[in-house]
């Protein structure tokens, strides 16, 4: 059996990157609260 969690960068940044939020329309409202919060990182990239 295999452990559960497996990281890979690269599907870390199209699941949760900052182009990948800009896509939808609720993405760019987290990026919007993010920036109104005063977020140091906006996103993984």
């Amino acid at each position: 059996m295999i452990t559960t969690y497996r990281p890979h960068v690269r599907r870390r940044f199209r699941v949760h990157g900052f182009l990948h939020r800009m896509r939808t329309h609720g993405g760019r409202n987290v990026i919007r609260r993010r920036r109104q919060a005063g977020r140091q990182q906006l996103t993984v990239r």
